[in-house]
């Protein structure tokens, strides 16, 4: 349980409280980190069908509001690092490295998170025309599931929270969530299994670009991943 509370509290800006916890509980908390695109989703999805009873504009507004709200931006600052790290570097990882540790933000991770949140609230909309609520909360939590994967199948670019959660992200749960959430894919919307491959294509390109990854990297991975999911859901129509 204790577990739990970490991820939820780590991924999400809820006012949970502070918890005594040692070094083997945050590397556990890793596997909950699904948990918490359940709480996002579920709160996006609630925004969503609210503003809907208007308009599904004004829902894709207020989901869009709830989802960075919710996660305190953090995803879409790791967005922005990588996008400034990948713009500048030219491809040379070790260039890509030294952007990705100056903690100012470029114009490149500007224009990223700003066509991130566009595409975002557009595809948010298109969804919310269909009345696909229980799918759109589906999103997040694939995105979180995403991490399991990316710090077993990567090296830390440097000691942090990704490599103390690395520890704990094993193949047994890393199945288990994918399962789980298969089969509620299947149940509420198909086509978000069209997302999956994105789980796997985000490390090739991180271990080709830069060599391993970081909290940056993961933040990004979700970010991508979510809009993946977005963008099947709208093809489904």
């Amino acid at each position: 349980m204790k577990s739990a509370i970490l991820a939820v509290q780590f991924m999400t800006r809820l006012p949970l409280p502070s918890i005594a916890a040692a070094k083997e509980d945050f590397a556990a908390a890793i596997r909950w980190f699904p948990l918490a695109g359940m709480v996002v989703g579920a709160g996006v999805a609630a925004a969503g069908w609210l503003g809907a009873l208007r308009d599904p504009a004004l829902g894709a507004l207020l989901a869009l509001v709830a989802w960075v709200g919710l996660t305190g931006a953090l995803h879409l600052d790791g967005l922005g690092d990588i996008a400034d790290a990948a713009g500048a570097a030219h491809g040379d990882p070790k260039r890509m490295r030294e952007v990705l540790a100056d903690p100012h933000l470029g114009s490149f991770g500007v224009t990223a998170i700003a066509l991130q949140l566009l595409a975002k609230g557009v595809l948010i909309w298109l969804i919310l025309r269909g009345g696909a609520f229980g799918a759109l909360a589906l999103a997040p939590v694939l995105a979180r599931i995403g991490p399991l994967a990316w710090a077993r199948w990567l090296r830390p670019l440097h000691e942090g929270f990704g490599t103390l959660f690395r520890g704990g992200a094993s193949l047994p749960v890393l199945v288990t969530w994918l399962l789980a959430w298969a089969c509620c894919a299947l149940a509420v919307g198909p086509m978000l299994l069209a997302a999956l491959p994105a789980l796997a294509l985000w490390p090739l390109w991180l271990r080709a670009r830069i060599g391993g990854i970081s909290g940056d990297g993961h933040g990004a991975g979700i970010e991508l991943v979510e809009s993946c999911a977005l963008l099947a859901l709208v093809m489904a129509r």
